[in-house]
């Protein structure tokens, strides 16, 4: 019997630290930061053609960008778009999936993938992916994909992994999750060759993942089981606005994986990256010869590995290095890429300071 394979994208995040480009009516999922007109979004629909339906695949995101999804993805049918009433993080995202996917395909194969990576390799990610299935279709096994780490990155967490009998042919145990490290950490991490970074991509079986949730978290399972029994009836919405809120804020990681003893990892090196902040288009899009990522009218002098995105007035950029410019009709990010985490602190003091224009 052939098995069933589904895909999640999970849409729901806000960006933050792609501000001023990315703002709370439109996030950087629903931007293209590569220059090639695609959105991060429909990079990552793309991706899953060959090993995923259309049909098949799902979409859970803020409800207030449930227009945005059905018009960069039209492929997808409506019933495949799923609103999350409220932000709850990544179990009850997932939980909510799950519940309609068991619903409509019974035990089938949920791939879950966040909608903003970015992926340089594709081919070799989608050997991985099909691998990840493969696994996860052999038992109750949740599985990861870790990215094998091409250098000390303190920006990302880490899986522990290490060789296991009871694992499939080329997938590993995970020992444990490492929260984001310090550079020191980070090195010792990469030098042990024991250690991936954790990209946030799944592969399991709803009934594994429910299963799993009903163990560690039986609140969010007695939500997803409501949310099941009304799925494809006009009562859905209702449930769901009643339900979801009430599920616990928990990410996946925590709340489920970190728990869980049919634990496992496909190592993959095929060019991923998060994107979690300006500088990541330094690593993932083109450069010019001087390491500067360029989108826009940018003319630069003596410049080096700066990030600049322009919109309409010209910038011009002379003797500087590790600088990320970015320009918008009602902003001006000037920023040192090493700082670049902390933009996500601007948002939050525009937020204290009662001004969500700018937001």
């Amino acid at each position: 019997m052939k098995t069933e394979i589904t895909a999640v994208i999970m849409a729901g995040g806000k960006g933050e630290r792609f501000w001023p480009k990315s703002r709370t009516n439109h996030p950087k999922q629903f931007l293209s930061l590569t220059g090639d007109g695609e959105t991060m979004i429909q990079k990552t629909f793309k991706r899953l053609h060959g090993l995923v339906e259309a049909d098949h695949v799902f979409v859970v995101t803020n409800e207030n960008y449930m227009e945005l999804v059905g018009e960069q993805l039209p492929e997808i049918p409506k019933q495949n778009l799923l609103s999350e009433p409220a932000a709850r993080n990544t179990a009850p995202c997932i939980a909510l999936a799950a519940a309609v996917i068991r619903k409509r395909f019974g035990d089938a194969v949920m791939l879950v993938l966040p909608a903003d990576h970015l992926i340089r390799h594709e081919d070799i990610c989608m050997d991985v992916l099909s691998r990840a299935v493969s696994a996860a279709d052999e038992g109750e096994n949740l599985v990861t994909i870790g990215i094998t780490p091409a250098y000390p990155e303190t920006g990302y967490g880490y899986i522990e992994f290490s060789r296991s009998q009871d694992a499939p042919a080329g997938v590993y145990q995970v020992d444990c999750f490492k929260e984001k490290p310090d550079i020191e950490t980070a090195r010792q991490y990469v030098e042990s060759g024991r250690f991936l970074w954790n990209s946030g991509m799944f592969a399991w079986k709803a009934s594994t993942y429910l299963n799993a949730v009903k163990q560690y978290l039986p609140d969010i399972y007695a939500g997803a089981e409501k949310l099941e029994a009304a799925c494809d009836t006009d009562k859905f919405q209702t449930v769901l606005k009643e339900e979801f809120p009430k599920m616990q804020s928990i990410s996946v990681d925590f709340g489920v994986l970190e728990h869980a003893e049919r634990l496992y990892t496909i190592p993959g090196s095929f060019g991923w990256d998060d994107v979690g902040s300006w500088p990541a288009l330094g690593r993932v899009a083109k450069t010019d010869t001087n390491g500067n990522y360029r989108d826009g009218d940018v003319v630069t002098i003596g410049t080096k590995n700066c990030i600049f995105s322009g919109g309409k007035k010209l910038i011009a950029a002379v003797g500087i290095e590790n600088i990320i410019v970015v320009d918008t009709e009602d902003a001006l990010l000037v920023c040192d890429v090493d700082s670049a985490q902390n933009v996500k602190k601007i948002t939050e003091l525009l937020r204290e300071q009662g001004r969500g224009e700018l937001l």
